[in-house]
């Protein structure tokens, strides 16, 4: 049976990483309504989301380092499948970001 940590670790990571998620979708829904600035804002609260997900995956590896007992779960293995799946969706989203906001930019000047 899993220790109530690593469930409760696991259960963290999802929850930050999906908060991260949706904010990136609206980040992305901001990107395509060419409005730059509600995606940025989006785009930093994905950051802030995800990077909370991550120190809780940091703390329990550096828990296992430092000795700690440490056990294999399937569910703490699907957070960091998750963790990960969003933190690359948030860098394509970033990319997304300044991809078309340059295109905009380009495209303004064109039309003056």
């Amino acid at each position: 049976m899993m220790s109530e940590k690593v469930v409760q670790s696991a259960m963290a990571i999802i929850l930050h990483a999906g908060d991260a998620r949706v904010a990136c979708k609206e980040a992305l829904d901001a990107i395509a309504e060419s409005n730059f600035a509600l995606a940025e804002e989006k785009l930093k609260e994905a950051q802030g989301k995800i990077t909370e997900a991550h120190k809780v995956q940091t703390d329990a590896i550096q828990g296992e380092t430092r000795g700690e007992e440490s056990e294999y779960s399937l569910l703490f293995a699907h957070a960091q499948d998750t963790l990960m799946t969003i933190y690359s969706e948030i860098n394509i989203a970033k990319q997304m970001f300044k991809i078309m906001k340059a295109f905009n930019e380009r495209l303004a000047a064109l039309e003056k």
